[in-house]
């Protein structure tokens, strides 16, 4: 009982009073002993009657406190049994001690008593160990302890599992219609995409305004019929461009389907001498919708970079590509690359010097690339210089042939003394590749000012994306065709030498393997170009010579090849076995030309600790997206990636990428 009751009647002032009435009735006493008797008889029988009813009260006051905390517990445990979530204590050992009626009910069973967790609630268990992926949020702290927090389900049923680990005792509260309202407000986030017919001209190249009009009607109702199927709203541009607004819902349909509809207008106009094809961009999960208008833009570019007949799908950090099974149709006009050559000679006249970059261990390509381009800042007296650190075996032949020209061999310098001799106004050229992580210094890409790219490779996720002048064209066959091209344009007069024409064509005839892949109308003409003014292709067969050992070596790797799939040749090296990179690409090249095989895989330990894996294809298999999906890139018939690890591991994920994508949308074309 609170000592404020207790006190209520015998507190100071109550013994002050009967004190001071004491000492009245001792007085009235002295003065008349009757009148004193009479009054202390009269005290006597006031302080017991206060005394019983002091006890009176507290006996009530028991019977009252005890009655409530009786109905309290009563409708406490009322309370918690019929509240709205369940609550089960549990065991060190993990077993149910006792739980409410809310969890018997979520779990359709009378007790939960004597079971275990293990058996209840599965995905909680590695929550209480520690172990395992478990989304932990601080409700409170209990001394070091905090409780942990997880979403679970249970009978098509979603519920919060909050676990206090110090009280052995978990809530699990009914989170049903937030996770559907969460999961619809994810699916109705609104995605933006961008329909383009990527070779229009080109495919209705020679027809009248009455056969184009009926070839863009015919693409275009198979277009509609595709956006109705997947709930898709379409808004036509103009003759070859439309806007796509969906949302996550049919997104995720058309990622599922591997968007359908590009094997569908291909095959629908396979009788048209060169194949209409599309180019989808889309974007979802940004914050406006002008962002996503900017993304689905930027995928578009993505897609027509890496050859069109595919579709870019940016959701987040995500990037996806479906498609490009075909290869990149060529273009037949030559404005562009005129249009790119005098930007380029502008670029080239407003700047002190001009450095000329290729990737890391350099091909012919991209050696023959450099010259070609150093020749065009020279015919403008820009000084210019080709940044080059130790030559790889594959360009061995050639650089020996460069260095009996002494003027040319001159302007061969190494990356330190490019850091050194750059400025701001300085112009960087990457060719053969567009990534920076993959030139052959990447401190140079991030101090140049100006930056030009000239490549000719499928685009990727990585891009050098502070280039003022870019010339990405994946239909042509190699770097050294693209420069060809613009030097026909960059100088009305252009004198190269017949030994710089040679590593021009070198570069041509390396990358189309001898002109049996890749070729086009403009590689037989940009060849015929160099032929005309002194191109050696003797001197070409000379620095392409194979050593003896390594046709040796080849034959022997080529001995542990098996098929798989039918028609993909595959070689796994034995452990230990250390195979330069270069052989590991010829070995995979010379595969190509067995009976019955349409695409090669090579894997191999290198030299310098990495698993190396090269892949090849006639064109009827896209190995730049299994490549990609080991983290590389490359070409639709020429693509390689380097892994860490054994050959038997990456063995096993290239099975595995295969595999998938065997599964969702086949191999072979």
């Amino acid at each position: 009982m609170p000592k404020f009751l207790q006190r209520r009647w015998h507190g100071y002032h109550t013994v002050w009073a009967f004190m001071l009435l004491l000492v009245l009735i001792i007085i009235v006493s002295i003065y008349n002993w009757v009148l004193g008797v009479t009054s202390l008889f009269l005290a006597g029988t006031l302080c017991f009657s206060m005394l019983q009813a002091e006890l009176a009260f507290r006996r009530n006051l028991v019977e009252y406190i005890n009655g409530l905390s009786f109905r309290i517990k009563r409708v406490e445990g009322e309370a918690v049994s019929m509240l709205p979530l369940g609550i089960i204590l549990y065991s060190e050992d993990r077993t149910v001690e006792w739980n409410n009626r809310n969890a018997s009910d979520i779990f359709s069973r009378k007790s939960l008593v004597g079971e275990e967790l293990q058996e209840l609630l599965p995905d909680v268990v590695p929550a209480l160990t520690g172990s395992g992926p478990v989304k932990r949020e601080i409700a409170k702290d209990i001394g070091t302890l905090k409780d942990v927090r997880q979403e679970i389900t249970v009978d098509d049923r979603y519920y919060q599992a909050v676990i206090i680990p110090s009280e052995r005792m978990l809530y699990l509260y009914d989170i049903t219609e937030l996770v559907v309202l969460r999961d619809r407000y994810e699916e109705e986030k609104l995605a933006i995409g961008i329909v383009m017919m990527d070779n229009l001209d080109e495919a209705a190249q020679g027809m009248d305004d009455q056969q184009r009009t009926s070839l863009i009607a015919k693409v275009a109702s198979e277009i509609t019929e595709w956006s109705k199927q997947f709930e898709v709203y379409l808004r036509r541009l103009s003759s070859e461009r439309y806007l796509m607004l969906l949302n996550h819902r049919s997104l995720q349909a058309l990622e599922e389907s591997r968007f359908v509809i590009l094997d569908e207008v291909r095959e629908m106009t396979a009788d048209l001498k060169v194949p209409m094809t599309l180019s989808i961009g889309l974007a979802y999960g940004a914050e406006s919708a002008s962002e996503l208008g900017a993304l689905a833009q930027s995928s578009l570019d993505m897609a027509l970079g890496r050859g069109g007949d595919q579709a870019a799908v940016k959701a987040g950090q995500r990037l996806s590509f479906y498609g490009g099974k075909s290869n990149a149709a060529e273009k037949r006009t030559r404005v562009r690359a005129r249009v790119i050559a005098h930007a380029l000679r502008d670029l080239m006249q407003e700047s002190d010097k001009v450095l000329i970059m290729g990737h890391r261990n350099p091909d012919i390509d991209a050696v023959g690339a450099a010259i070609g381009l150093l020749k065009a800042a020279q015919m403008y007296n820009v000084e210019a210089s080709i940044v080059m650190e130790t030559p790889n075996p594959s360009i061995t032949r050639m650089m020996e042939q460069i260095k009996r020209d002494e003027d040319l061999y001159k302007t061969f310098i190494t990356t330190e003394q490019a850091l050194q001799v750059m400025t701001e106004h300085t112009l960087l050229i990457v060719v053969d590749t567009h990534k920076a992580s993959m030139t052959m210094e990447p401190r140079l890409v991030q101090y140049a000012s100006r930056i030009v790219v000239v490549d000719h490779h499928r685009r990727g996720e990585e891009f050098i994306n502070e280039a003022v002048l870019v010339y990405l064209e994946p239909y042509a066959s190699s770097t050294c065709e693209l420069v060809t091209e613009l030097l026909q344009y960059i100088h009305d007069k252009i004198k190269l030498s017949p030994l710089e024409a040679t590593m021009l064509l070198a570069g041509i005839t390396v990358d189309t393997k001898h002109f049996a892949l890749h070729t086009g109308s403009r590689t037989f003409e940009a060849a015929g170009f160099l032929r005309r003014i002194g191109a050696d292709t003797i001197l070409i067969q000379r620095m392409l010579k194979e050593d003896l050992q390594e046709y040796i070596s080849k034959a022997e790797i080529i001995k542990h090849a098996r098929m798989v799939y039918d028609h993909i040749a595959l070689v796994v090296t034995a452990p230990g076995m250390k195979i330069p990179q270069l052989l590991i690409a010829q070995t995979a090249d010379t595969l190509l030309g067995m009976t019955n095989v349409v695409a090669s895989f090579v894997i191999s330990e290198r030299p310098d600790g990495l698993i190396g894996i090269s892949a090849r294809s006639l064109g009827r298999m896209n190995v730049q997206v299994v490549m990609e999906k080991l983290g590389g890139g490359g070409h639709l018939s020429n693509a390689a990636v380097q892994l860490e690890g054994t050959s038997k591991e990456a063995e096993a994920r290239l099975l595995e990428v295969l595999a998938e994508i065997e599964s969702k949308e086949g191999l072979f074309e």
